[in-house]
């Protein structure tokens, strides 16, 4: 992995640029992205349409546009790192590997009668796992520095709290939603549990809780811009399937919010 970075980059102050460069790019297509989920849902799941692409089976989907998530950071932390023996680092690093070994190696093969994601979802998805893969853990990995004493910091403590607890609630939530059909039934149903009880999109509010609380203890431009676009996509497909279960379900709680309990 050294060698193919040192080919790429004539200097690590070259890198450096290249990873700002690649965090304000994300908060861009943040922005373009927030203006074209006016327009349209996020093509998989429910809102899965043949307009995207073949079809992908939803399990093969996961595994494969997650897994370079988890592949490419685990091959930079691996090789020559020079920030890798600092705690700070450690932990935002092993916060960062708990998510994805999950989301990568687990989460796929517990999705019960899933629909299959249009490949154009299914690209996307990958590229973006890439991407986002290379910027945070190379960043954190080989470049980020902190204070000696940034674990006992303000910023770290409620951002590591934030990440856990938002971690919980995402694992939690889709639990919740993987035993709401028995063996051979395809219809859906109301959540109910957990943060089901307060937001229609629980497990959207988990991850962007999770992402929110890693930006804080992470404290850089690389970590905000992944949590401003984990914000817009989620938020968009959180409002989409609250205004869809008030369409389907004439019993949908009326006093469940969309996103923040109690509020939105």
């Amino acid at each position: 992995m050294d060698a193919i970075l040192k080919t790429l980059f004539s200097s690590e102050d070259e890198e450096l640029y290249i990873l700002d460069c690649l965090s304000y790019f994300m908060m861009s297509m943040a922005f373009v992205t927030s203006l074209a989920l006016l327009f349209v849902n996020v093509p998989y799941g429910r809102y899965a349409s043949s307009r995207y692409g073949f079809p992908v089976h939803v399990t093969i989907a996961w595994f494969i546009q997650e897994l370079p998530a988890f592949l490419l950071p685990l091959a930079l932390t691996l090789s020559s790192c020079a920030k890798i023996t600092h705690l700070s680092n450690q932990l935002l690093l092993l916060m960062y590997f708990c998510h994805y070994t999950q989301r990568s190696l687990i989460y796929p093969f517990l999705i019960r009668g899933g629909k299959s994601t249009p490949f154009i979802s299914f690209a996307l998805a990958f590229v973006f796992c890439i991407y986002n893969g290379y910027l945070q853990t190379r960043y954190l990995s080989h470049y980020a520095e902190y204070p000696p004493d940034w674990v006992t910091s303000p910023y770290f403590i409620t951002g590591s709290c934030l990440w856990l607890i938002g971690w919980i609630i995402n694992i939690h939530s889709d639990h919740i939603l993987r035993n709401l059909r028995k063996p051979g039934e395809t219809d859906y149903k109301i959540p109910r549990g957990g943060m089901f009880n307060y937001v229609s999109g629980a497990n959207f509010f988990g991850e962007i809780v999770e992402w929110a609380g890693f930006a804080l203890a992470a404290h850089s431009i690389h970590s905000a811009a992944f949590a401003i676009f984990t914000l817009v996509v989620l938020s968009n497909r959180a409002i989409a399937h609250h205004k869809w279960y008030l369409a389907k379900f004439e019993d949908y709680p009326k006093s469940r919010k969309a996103l923040i309990p109690f509020m939105f």
